[in-house]
């Protein structure tokens, strides 16, 4: 599927759902004025392009307990162990992010957990898994920046 061509309505319409995703489409309709019913034709053309891919949800995890965020290196004793370790790594709930990576480390994983002690439960899940050879952990002090809104405005702003 080639290239799907935006509009200034059609960025308008992103820039607003980037900010809000649950703003409803009559309230994007009343601000660009035009019809709740051409905002829905053009969400739904995005969507079918995979422009938009879902929405999603964001959570206080510090409200919920979970402000210990850990980032941990995992070294494989073989790249050719990399999918079975992945698949093991997708079984740790608490395992929010994990990357291929290429230079010091295979795969690179972002954990949360409650306290310390829960971490080093999670780290020990990772170092048992079969063809980990091992992990290198790094301590979040504070996330000072998590906004993907900036970077996601910013690409419709280049279009």
């Amino acid at each position: 599927m080639g290239k799907i061509k935006l509009d200034e309505i059609d960025h308008q319409i992103l820039d607003m759902l980037i900010d809000n995703t649950r703003i409803p489409f009559t309230d994007i309709a009343k601000k660009l004025l035009i019809s709740a019913g051409t905002v829905h034709v053009r969400v739904k053309k995005m969507e079918e392009g995979g422009i938009i891919k879902g929405s999603s949800l964001m959570l206080d995890y510090k409200k919920l307990g979970y402000s210990f965020i850990a980032y941990v290196g995992v070294y494989l004793n073989n790249t050719s162990q990399t999918k079975f370790v992945l698949e093991r790594i997708n079984e740790i709930p608490y395992v929010t992010v994990a990357h291929i990576t290429t230079g010091k480390f295979n795969i690179f994983c972002k954990i949360r957990a409650r306290s310390t002690e829960h971490a080093k439960e999670v780290i020990f899940l990772l170092d048992d898994i079969d063809g980990v050879y091992r992990t290198e952990t790094m301590i979040s002090l504070e996330e000072s920046i998590n906004d993907k809104k900036r970077l996601m405005h910013s690409i419709f702003n280049d279009m």
